[in-house]
Order: structure tokens, then sequence, then C-alpha cells
């Protein structure tokens, strides 16, 4: 055996485990953290998604402004704009969706620098309320959006940075006097490395990758009373591709996060004054104390995924999501496929969840992505 056929079964006997031992942990219902901006930490494309979530360190696509912008900086295109489109709970509803806007051009002769925009847009649909006392009721539509741009550099040749804005805004509608819409704004810190390595006759790229996002205020829908967290992350990655000939590649992806807000606090045997000052308490943390009291906890999710890539037309995808049970219980496998032609290329992802009751379950991702330069291509 050679040392690529040794890393690949390496790489998957490591899967293997890493999967059973998900399958013993399980417990029976998802749990979500609470955080102030859950929609956030949804995979908006569909070749994310269809990793099992991974993106840190994989090969950059129009979509890396979600996943790790410093991937910008090592695109093979001089620019590309895509669109992504994630229906949820079709079975039940036909007006919750998530719409994802990303783009990037690379400035400069030498293609050394990146910039990315994008618009993340997420919509409940509409809820029926009734006030207390009131037999009436009355409709409202929350919606969350977000805007980010971002800035990557080559420091080197082989390693890149890059920082991100975004402001985000969110709408619950008229649900109460006391709460009405609120806004906050984060910045993201990101690194991606690459570099290609003999392993056996094959030259291989390997990639290395972190994000650290959703680094900023804090966010209140009661005037101040109260503030929630937003969803800060560290996401560290690596991604191995391996060619197995001059048409046929293969990579191994795995990505580890980081949760960088504290968890509320346990209240099951608290007395009502002990619960009223345990939420006083919390709700007082600073989002940069936050970020320390965070590494008490270990909230560590895990993912996996492999692609398959012949003549850099056709892709295949799998991957598996895992999450500990006290700590969100997040838990899905991934499948996905896409094609590229010329200018576009287009990919679909499907999720099946291994806990019941993911608002994520049977959800199928569209993205469509088009390169600038292939457009003037078909044009002329």
């Amino acid at each position: 055996m050679n040392r690529t056929k040794f890393y690949a079964a390496f790489f998957v006997c490591a899967a293997l485990v890493f999967v059973a031992q998900a399958a013993d942990d399980s417990k029976d219902y998802f749990n979500p953290l609470v955080n102030g901006a859950p929609s956030l930490t949804v995979a908006p494309d569909a070749r994310g998604n269809g990793l099992g979530d991974v993106g840190a360190a994989t090969e950059p696509d129009v979509f890396s402004q979600y996943w790790n912008p410093a991937k910008y900086a090592f695109a093979y295109n001089k620019g590309e704009f895509g669109l992504s489109y994630t229906p949820w709970l079709k079975k039940m509803v036909d007006d919750i969706d998530l719409v994802y806007l990303a783009g990037y051009y690379k400035t400069g002769d030498s293609d050394r620098q990146a910039i990315g925009v994008s618009l993340h847009y997420f919509s409940t649909g509409k809820i029926d309320f009734s006030r207390p006392g009131e037999a009436a009721f009355y409709g409202v539509s929350p919606y969350d959006v977000s805007f980010d741009i971002s800035y990557s550099l080559k420091l080197s040749e082989k390693f890149a940075g890059a920082v991100a804005f975004r402001y985000f805004y969110s709408d619950p509608g008229e649900i109460g006097e006391n709460y009405g819409s609120a806004s906050a704004f984060s910045a993201d810190i990101a690194g991606y490395y690459n570099n290609y390595l003999m392993l056996g006759n094959s030259e291989c790229l390997l990639g290395l990758g972190f994000n650290i996002s959703n680094l900023g205020s804090k966010i209140s829908f009661n005037k101040g009373n109260s503030t929630a967290f937003l969803p800060a992350n560290l996401k560290i990655g690596g991604s191995l591709l391996l060619p197995m000939d001059s048409y046929n590649t293969l990579s191994f992806n795995l990505d580890a996060n980081k949760y960088l807000f504290p968890a509320p606090p346990y209240m099951g045997t608290m007395s009502a004054e002990e619960k009223q000052q345990a939420l006083h308490d919390y709700y007082a943390v600073s989002s940069l104390s936050g970020i320390f009291q965070s590494f008490d906890e270990a909230r560590i999710s895990l993912s996996f995924g492999l692609e398959y890539v012949y003549d850099n037309r056709f892709f295949v995808r799998g991957g598996y999501f895992y999450e500990h049970p006290d700590n969100g219980n997040r838990q899905f496998f991934s499948t996905g496929a896409g094609f590229k032609f010329n200018a576009f290329q287009l990919d679909v992802a499907y999720l099946i969840s291994a806990v019941p009751h993911n608002p994520l379950d049977q959800t199928l991702r569209l993205s469509l992505a088009f390169d600038i330069d292939g457009l003037k291509n078909l044009v002329k």
C-alpha cells in the first residue's frame, strides 16, 4: 500500500469511528442553544452543507464569505457571484425561507487581495398571535437580515488573512408593547493556509483554516431590559485533496467549532429569587467577558465531509455533523452533488437529521454561482 492509499484509508476509518461514537452519545431531541441571532448559525450554501457543514479549509468558492473569507485571496477566478436558497419545513409550511447572496472580486494586478460581500435574509413567514384577553388574531412576519463586507490579503504565497464586518438586523414583528426590532454589529477574523505536498507519487493539496466569527455587541429585543449574545464562534478546519488520476480527485475535510458565548444558567432546582438573580447576572455579562467564560464549557461540534470531483465539472459530496446532546444536539447526515459548465455552477444538498425535531431535517438547498470572466466570454 502506497502512502496515498494509506492516508485515504486512515481518514475513512477515522470518519467511521467518529460516526459510531456520535451514535452512542445521541439523545432523543434537538436541543438548540439560546442566542440572539440563531439564523446566523445556519449554513447558507449547498456545497458546505453537502459536506456536513464543513468549509474552514476547503477549496475557495463564491460562498467562502460565510465559512472563511480569507480563502478569497486564493480563489482561482477573478470574481464570482452566487445565490443560494433554502426552504425550511416545506412539508408543513410554504413561507419559511433562507436566501443568501454572495460575491467577491480580486483587485489589483497581482491578484493578492479580494473584496467580498454577502446578504443573508431569513424569513419565518406569517405567524398569527392573539393578545391576552383578546379573541382576535393578528399576523406578524418576522425576519432577519445581515450584510457583510470582507477584505482578504495574501500575506505570503501560502497564507492569507481576512477581516469581515457585519450588520445584523432582526424584526420579530409587533409581539408586545415592550418588544421590537433590534440590531447589532460584529466582525470576523480569519486565516487560510494551503500548500502542495507529496504523498507517495501524488502531489496533494493541504489546506488549513480558521475563522473567529460574530465578535461584536450584544442584542436586545426589549429596550435593553435583557440582552442576548450573538453566536460568536471559533472554527478551525483542515482539508486534504488527493488526485486519483488526471481527471479524478477526492478530498477529506474536517472542521471543529467552539462557541464563544456562555450558555444560559441551568435553573431547574433554583427558587424564584435565585432564578431572577441568575438571569440578572447572565444578562450583565459583556460580550468580551462571555468569550472567556465560554472556555469553561466544552461545547465543541465536529463535522466531516468527503468530496469527489470528476474533471472539475461533476461533484459528489457527503458529510456528517455532530454536536453533543447537552450543547445543542445538532446531529445530521448530508449529501450533495454539483455540476459546473463554463460560466456557472449548480449545487444541491440534502440534510437528514439524526435526532427528531430538527427544523432542518429533510431540507433541500440549492446554490447557483456565476464566474464573471466566464460570463464576459459568453457575451463576446
